[in-house]
């Protein structure tokens, strides 16, 4: 029995932790003079839905006197490549 309680703990140190990754595409701006930027951001996966990403994102952003207007969808990596060149400076950046 201690054999397989051993075996068992040494397959789950090796296997690591597993981890969905969960990104979100946004909108913010800056005034004076007046910027608008599109970006893609990496947020925690218990923040994966708009709302919560939006409460992650917005103070990342506000850092850098940006104001987050809105989350536009959250995604996993499948997302990425096909948002990439749109976010440009902008792709996981914040």
């Amino acid at each position: 029995m201690m054999k397989a309680i051993a075996a068992a703990l040494v397959a789950l140190a090796l296997a690591g932790p597993a981890s969905a990754e969960c990104y979100a595409d946004y909108k913010a701006k800056k005034d004076g003079p007046l910027q608008l930027h599109y970006g893609v951001a990496q947020v925690s996966d218990g923040n994966c839905s708009k709302k919560a990403a939006a409460g992650e994102l917005a103070p990342r952003l506000a850092a850098d006197g940006w104001t987050l207007l809105n989350i536009l969808s959250t995604f996993g990596p499948e997302g990425l490549a096909e948002r990439k060149a749109s976010a440009g400076a902008y792709f996981l950046r914040y």
